[in-house]
């Protein structure tokens, strides 16, 4: 039997992973395949935390260079969506059986549960996977950050960040020919050489924390399973 390498784990889902082919949205095929991954490291005995992004509906930091809108207001709007999201990742997960609980850093009561720490760490305890959204709470704070900082608290063994390319690459995959996927990194290695694998203040916080992360495509199918049992997938960040 297939052994899981992490007890528990926060996965960092970007709102634009649930796209799919699209320009905008959630693709319910893509929705539904995540779900099912997430089913399938919940059979392992794996406790899962998932942090997801609202890029795919609304992105602050964007609105509010391009529209002029007031920075915290836009990032506000920005964790609106992050809220939406996760709300159809737990009808997605309970529609196959998952039970799912939505904490929220901003408190709307008819929706999702106020986020306690302690509250998400019984919950991990009692197998149900636990969605963040709202971010932090705060404006000028990425959901990379929230990863960071919800895996600290909640004691978690790694963050996996679910990205659409197969690792960290020296130069955006998207925008230059690069083929050479960095296996390993040190934290320092991507602050210094300024790697896109999470903003400054994710990266720091697990650098002080000792909190890896590892980096790998959400698009190939069974990537989380093979992350969480030891596979050989994406870039493995640490000390």
């Amino acid at each position: 039997m297939t052994k899981a390498k992490f007890k528990r784990i926060v996965l960092k889902i970007s709102g634009e992973a649930l796209q799919g082919k699209h320009h905008f949205g959630i693709d319910p095929a893509v929705m539904n395949s995540i779900a099912g991954q997430i089913k399938e490291v919940r059979a392992l005995g794996v406790q899962v935390a998932v942090v997801i992004g609202g890029g795919n509906l609304f992105r602050g930091l964007k609105a509010s260079i391009d529209r002029g809108m007031d920075r915290a207001m836009a990032d506000y709007i920005g964790m609106l969506a992050t809220v939406m999201n996760g709300l159809a990742l737990q009808d997605a997960l309970e529609r196959i059986g998952v039970f799912t609980r939505v904490m929220t850093a901003i408190e709307m009561r008819q929706l999702a549960e106020p986020y306690i720490r302690r509250r998400a760490v019984r919950h991990l305890e009692k197998d149900r996977v636990v969605i963040f959204v709202a971010g932090t709470g705060n404006p000028y704070f990425t959901t990379d950050t929230t990863a960071s900082l919800r895996a600290t608290e909640v004691n978690a063994d790694v963050i996996l960040k679910a990205t659409k390319v197969d690792g960290v690459y020296a130069k955006d995959p998207v925008k230059f020919k690069v083929k050479r996927v960095f296996r390993r990194l040190k934290y320092m290695d991507v602050l210094k050489k300024g790697l896109k694998v999470m903003d400054t203040t994710a990266i720091s916080l697990c650098m002080d924390n000792k909190m890896p992360i590892i980096v790998f495509n959400l698009n190939k199918k069974g990537n989380i399973l093979k992350v969480v049992t030891g596979k050989d997938v994406g870039t493995y960040v640490a000390d």
